[in-house]
């Protein structure tokens, strides 16, 4: 398997320009082991969140959802132990208006009180944390997500999809962003046109993978982009938003809200999720998501699978070293055969 090479390695430093694109606990778990790979890497990050800590902040300060960007910018930090641990310090219950809000959030709020804009904010805490790469907001635009469903309903807001799919018991069409197409942060799209890597996903697919793609320009960005293309699909369907969805469901949506030509390569688990974890997703009425190689190669994708699932977590998540080596092994095979 494919070992970190280290922030002194030479390897580390001319390491590939990798651009990574969702939000959530997926993004920042890949970061993490990627960043001891290469020092080039580009986190792009939703920013249509409302729910939760973020969502206070959102309503209170009319900022974007700080959340999914600090959790990022936490997995690349270089820090001491104990920095991480209060960027990631939650207030308990009983401390007023603060309860459940995480100390990082709220550090990300102070500076962008005191910046011009919220891209500029991210920066600033950026080199407070002396993280490995960056990263950046897809837009500083004030989004909302809404979701259509089969059955012709909609919802507005990210934070109430999951309880009214779960109302609807059907699933979710399309999402686009209100207002529809904000403009990308010209920083991000010229990540992506030099990325020899590109990577969506791992994340909940239509809260924190496809939000990004409908920001103006950033699905032709992508598309025509001269680097590889990769697709990890999650090990898990996900309550409330990919029930019963196979490998190639999920790429077809992501092709639906962007055009072809967006993914090469989807990345599938292939190591066996332990049954004591099944039990508990079942209740979840969550399942290992199906791998279906023929419908993905119909969609023009190829199917590269590795055992990438945790051995050790108390949920069925992608391991992170494990993760990264696949990744890093990918590139390496193609970056040698690919004609541009």
């Amino acid at each position: 398997m494919t070992q970190p090479y280290g922030r002194g390695d030479r390897r580390w430093a001319q390491g590939p320009k990798i651009v990574a694109i969702g939000g959530g606990t997926g993004l920042s778990t890949m970061l993490r082991g990627l960043k001891g790979y290469t020092r080039n890497l580009t986190a792009i990050v939703t920013v249509a969140d409302d729910g939760g800590g973020s969502g206070q902040l959102r309503r209170e300060l009319g900022m974007p959802p700080p959340g999914d960007i600090r959790s990022c910018m936490q997995a690349l930090a270089n820090v001491e132990p104990l920095m991480e641990d209060l960027l990631a310090y939650r207030f308990p219950a009983g401390s007023g208006n603060l309860t459940g809000q995480a100390f990082g959030n709220l550090l990300l709020a102070a500076l962008n009180g005191i910046s011009g804009s919220f891209d500029e904010a991210v920066a600033k805490m950026s080199q407070v944390l002396a993280i490995t790469g960056r990263v950046l907001p897809v837009t500083n635009a004030n989004v909302t997500l809404e979701a259509a469903f089969e059955n012709g309903t909609h919802v507005v807001g990210e934070s109430k999809i999951f309880r009214f799919k779960k109302e609807q018991d059907c699933r979710i069409e399309s999402v686009r962003l209100l207002p529809e197409r904000p403009p990308a942060l010209p920083e991000t799209l010229e990540a992506i046109r030099q990325a020899d890597l590109i990577l969506l996903g791992p994340g909940s697919l239509y809260t924190s993978v496809i939000p990004n793609l409908l920001v103006e320009g950033v699905s032709d960005a992508v598309r025509s982009a001269k680097g590889l293309k990769l697709y990890i699909c999650n090990i898990m369907t996900q309550d409330g938003e990919t029930e019963g969805m196979s490998a190639a469901d999920h790429v077809a949506a992501l092709l639906r809200h962007s055009g072809p030509g967006l993914v090469d390569i989807c990345l599938c688990n292939s190591a066996p999720v332990r049954t004591s974890l099944l039990e508990r997703y079942r209740a979840e009425d969550a399942a290992p998501i199906l791998v279906d190689r023929d419908r993905l190669e119909a969609l023009g994708v190829e199917l590269v699978t590795r055992p990438l699932a945790s051995e050790t977590s108390d949920y069925a998540r992608h391991s992170i070293a494990r993760l990264a080596a696949a990744v890093m092994e990918i590139y390496g095979d193609r970056a040698q055969t690919r004609i541009f």
